[in-house]
């Protein structure tokens, strides 16, 4: 049974499709029959061409081997005639140069110069030979100088270094002497002098030196002013020397007197 749904809608009321739906229809059919058209083609065997290959040269070559030459036929010898024999003639006798003729004196001239050249170069290697002599004399010469000038360097070195050890020692026995001397000369008291009140009030200013004996028991004997002495010094110097007392000099552990022993006395004014 067949149903039929009739609509009272108007035929007029219905939409028709736009352009664009037109067109979209269009190119989905086109693609498709293009789609069917290759599968058909596919089907029936066909392929695509092959672009064909470049031709390739190839070089041939070929070995030929040409027959050897056929060998030239040799002319018979033709036989000369024979002729009546003429007569010979005899060679003509060679003549031998003539050497050129040597003028004697450009050989003697050529000679001379040939020795003059070789004294000239013996002269030259003997002036050579005689100043090398010369300067290895010269050399020996300036050598042996250097040598004795240095060992008078040293010996003036010797020397000094030995005069220089002889003032060592004799400095060395001179302190000796003198530091034994003032073990011996050791003053156990000494006072200054008293400053003359003349002199301080004239403002003299002197020196006054006094040479004495100590006796064994280290007193002052004897005391005399010596030199050039100012009259108001010589009092005062001479008591303050009477003070001093000195340890005695001993020989062979006895203590022996000691002449000529001085003392200087300074008498200066403070500012």
């Amino acid at each position: 049974m067949s149903v039929m749904v009739m609509s009272d809608a108007p035929l007029s009321s219905l939409s028709l499709p736009s352009a664009r739906t037109w067109r979209n229809a269009f190119a989905a059919g086109c693609a498709l029959a293009l789609h069917l058209g290759v599968l058909a083609l596919l089907m029936a065997g066909w392929a695509p061409e092959r672009p064909a290959e470049p031709a390739q040269r190839v070089l041939t070559t070929q070995l030929i081997s040409l027959p050897a030459p056929a060998p030239e036929p040799v002319p018979a010898p033709v036989q000369p005639a024979v002729a009546e024999a003429a007569p010979v003639e005899p060679l003509p006798t060679p003549v031998e140069p003539v050497p050129p003729q040597v003028d004697p004196r450009i050989e003697q001239r050529k000679l001379e110069q040939a020795a003059l050249a070789r004294k000239r170069v013996e002269e030259q290697k003997r002036q050579e030979q005689v100043q090398q002599e010369t300067r290895r004399r010269e050399q020996q010469r300036l050598e042996a100088e250097r040598v004795a000038a240095a060992a008078e360097q040293q010996r003036q070195l010797d020397l000094a270094r030995q005069a220089e050890q002889q003032r060592l020692a004799a400095e060395r026995a001179r302190q000796a002497e003198a530091a034994a001397n003032s073990r011996q000369y050791l003053p156990i008291a000494k006072e200054a002098p008293d400053y003359p009140q003349r002199a301080l009030d004239k403002g003299i200013q002197g020196d006054c030196t006094v040479e004495y004996r100590v006796n064994p028991q280290g007193r002052v004997e004897d005391p005399q002013v010596v030199g050039d002495c100012h009259p108001l010094f010589i009092r005062p110097s001479l008591v303050a020397a009477q003070t001093f007392r000195y340890q005695p000099r001993l020989e062979n552990g006895q203590p022996v007197a000691v002449p000529g022993v001085r003392n200087t006395f300074h008498y200066r004014i403070e500012r």
